[in-house]
């Protein structure tokens, strides 16, 4: 008897709820001061972010302040890799850390004259290298929460309305824009942050429309699985990385009067189904049902933020219980391959605007 949509989004949550008691206790849930806050008269269960990568985000942010990261044009570069990671990684640490937040600014305006400025241009080979590119969701994310100087906010923002326009007219980045897999999501995520940080209404709902009628759509299958990604290489580690670029966009396109985290088609699941679904193999990763990855499969799942997210999104502790088992990779590939590296910027509102 085939399984409808109710059963496996029932048997997902059901599948990680062996983990809960335990997580939770370690977490305080119950206890006052805890890791998660429940709201309200809404009972919505919240990570506290900010206090579970409290230690997370000050080494991040260390390595950062002793380390140089020299411009390089190739998104496949470890110096990319290593600006991706420290500037949400000093964001973060003045977030948390608001007496020592223009110590953080500083180096995270020196990285971003650097990378974002108008002598260096990052180059793109293809529209297949846009997926590259992903991390740079969480550099438009984080700015708000560093005090850099209104030069260098003007002359990242330009940066960003430059992209966008690319990634919106481009032959290339259309391509990117209509794949079926996570170079699809990556590109939407992409879209999301740069039209949210430039205040393009337009282009932010065009994102919103895409999400609901043709992601949903196109990624999506009845059963809540990536169908496209589950025919590459790493099926694995590749969907799951879709699974924290839509939970990304769904972050931060959703409003108090529309949450894409709900969107479904009459005849396909959305995003609560696709979560319900992969929270079972993260939980246990022997029993993915499909071939394992090429490479590190045995390193997988990583931190998926798209279950911190949904925790938040759909009440539900039981991804936060499990978001709370799961340790950080320190492998690049990996690294690459989990764009969304400092949650707690993306849920949160910055102490402070950037400086006029």
């Amino acid at each position: 008897m085939k399984a409808t949509r109710r059963d496996f989004l029932v048997s997902g949550v059901c599948a990680v709820t062996g983990l809960r008691a335990t997580a939770l206790r370690a977490a305080g849930l119950h206890a006052p001061g805890g890791q998660f806050a429940v709201g309200g008269t809404s009972s919505v269960t919240r990570l506290d972010l900010a206090k579970i990568d409290h230690d997370r985000i000050r080494a991040g942010a260390a390595v950062a302040l002793g380390r140089t990261a020299p411009f390089a044009d190739d998104p496949t570069s470890d110096a990319f890799l290593q600006m991706t990671l420290d500037v949400p990684a000093l964001a973060a640490a003045a977030q948390i850390d608001p007496d020592n937040a223009a110590k953080y600014a500083g180096k995270a305006e020196t990285l971003l004259t650097t990378w974002f400025g108008a002598k260096n241009r990052m180059q793109i080979s293809g529209w297949e290298d846009l997926l590259n590119f992903a991390p740079v969701a969480e550099i438009a994310v984080c700015l708000p929460f560093v005090a850099v100087s209104a030069a260098t906010e003007e002359l990242v923002k330009a940066w960003f309305r430059q992209y966008l326009d690319f990634l919106t007219g481009n032959v290339e980045a259309g391509l990117a824009r209509d794949a079926k897999d996570r170079h699809g999501s990556s590109w939407l995520l992409q879209v999301a942050a740069a039209a949210k940080l430039c205040a393009d209404d337009k282009a932010v709902e065009a994102a919103r429309v895409r999400f609901r009628h043709a992601t949903l759509r196109a990624e999506i299958n009845a059963e809540g699985f990536f169908a496209h990604d589950l025919s590459s290489a790493n099926p694995f580690r590749n969907s799951l990385m879709n699974l924290d670029l839509l939970a990304g966009v769904c972050v931060l396109l959703s409003t108090r009067f529309e949450s894409l985290w709900d969107a479904e088609l009459q005849d396909r699941p959305g995003m609560r189904a696709a979560v319900a679904r992969h929270a079972v193999y993260i939980g246990k990763p022997v029993t993915w049902p499909y071939p394992a990855d090429a490479k590190y499969f045995l390193e997988l799942p990583g931190r998926r933020p798209a279950l911190a997210f949904a925790a938040r999104a759909y009440a539900q502790p039981e991804y936060a219980a499990l978001f709370l088992t799961l340790k950080e990779t320190t492998e690049p590939e990996l690294l690459r391959a989990t764009p969304i590296r400092q949650p707690l910027l993306w849920v949160s509102q910055p102490r402070r605007r950037v400086s006029e």
